[in-house]
């Protein structure tokens, strides 16, 4: 099994989350909330109002997001869903774990470090170069008040 971090439209209550609960894409397991340990920005973009995250460490903000861990079948799935390499390409980030299974981790008393996974992610390493100026967000919901509506596929 693989770990996935996703932080837009694949999330619990997002628009494409669906997928993920798909049993013919393979499995995908809820493994907990995640935030990236390195800035990246994320932007919403393009007709759509899509969420990219820019392969640019160091800028922006910790994304917060959510883990999976799926099998070879699921991960094939999502390359195709994500149209990777044209469009995302997968690459990997290390990520907090801030809570497991809606647990925060570790046990009470004195704070510990939390603990990391080397996640998979999706993002955006070709773009126009206008982007890097949008607004950076720390988290992604499609509904937010960035006022950006995200346009289903299935509208198009």
């Amino acid at each position: 099994m693989a770990h996935v971090f996703v932080y837009g439209t694949l999330k619990r209550g997002q628009p494409n989350h669906k997928v993920l609960l798909d049993g013919t894409h393979g499995c995908a397991a809820f493994q907990g909330q995640g935030r990236t340990l390195e800035p990246y920005p994320l932007v919403i973009a393009g007709e759509h109002n899509v969420p990219w995250l820019l392969n640019l460490p160091g800028r922006g903000h910790c994304v917060a997001g959510e883990i999976y861990a799926v099998d070879e079948r699921m991960l094939r799935f999502l390359d195709e869903f994500e149209d990777c390499p044209h469009m995302y390409q997968r690459t990997s980030v290390r990520v907090a774990v801030l809570q497991a299974g809606g647990a925060p981790w570790g046990s009470p008393g004195p704070p510990a470090a939390e603990p990391t996974l080397q996640c998979f992610v999706y993002s955006a390493a070709t773009y126009p170069p206008e982007w890097v100026g949008l607004p950076h967000h720390h988290s992604y919901d499609s509904l937010g008040s960035h006022g950006l509506r995200y346009n289903p596929r299935e509208n198009r």
